[in-house]
């Protein structure tokens, strides 16, 4: 077996440019990241998302980018099995995250593992299939807001909705 490893750099980009857009909240960006007939399936101890299609996965997922929102997602370990042929490739990720709605006072923090399948296609890497089970989910219900000194979507708004984060 011979390793491709231009293509499994090229998934980990991808990979983690999907981390950053939704951070940021940049729904353009995201939506880069996706073939037209994808797929999600996000299973959390108090929550299922499931989506088909991209245009259902952006608007499910643009739901959190708001300035009530703050997150990060981080996807480590990254073990990528690409075909011979270069066409799909699979995807095994450790996925570390924190998020707080700020219009709830809801702070979630956990990991979970992800298992994407990508396609090879028009010359770029995009997801097919992405989907996580939570290995483990913390949510509490915090009795004072949170005191960012730092939020960009509160300073720019989310892009989504017209801001513009600075680069």
């Amino acid at each position: 077996m011979t390793l491709r490893l231009e293509d499994i750099e090229r998934i980990k980009q991808l990979k983690h440019r999907y981390m950053r857009m939704l951070d940021s909240g940049d729904s353009e960006g995201l939506a880069g990241c996706f073939v037209a007939e994808a797929t999600i399936r996000y299973e959390g101890g108090s929550y299922l998302y499931e989506a088909n299609g991209r245009d259902e996965i952006i608007a499910m997922l643009g739901q959190m980018q708001n300035n009530q929102y703050v997150g990060m997602h981080l996807a480590l370990m990254p073990e990528i099995d690409v075909a011979e042929d270069g066409a799909v490739a699979e995807g095994r990720w450790y996925m570390v995250d924190w998020a707080v709605n700020m219009a709830t006072n809801r702070m979630t923090h956990g990991t979970a593992l992800y298992h994407d399948h990508y396609v090879h296609r028009d010359g770029e890497w995009r997801i097919r299939h992405s989907g996580y089970v939570r290995l483990f989910e913390r949510v509490e219900m915090l009795k004072e807001p949170i005191d960012l000194k730092s939020h960009a979507f509160a300073r720019f708004g989310p892009p989504m909705l017209g801001g513009v984060l600075p680069r």
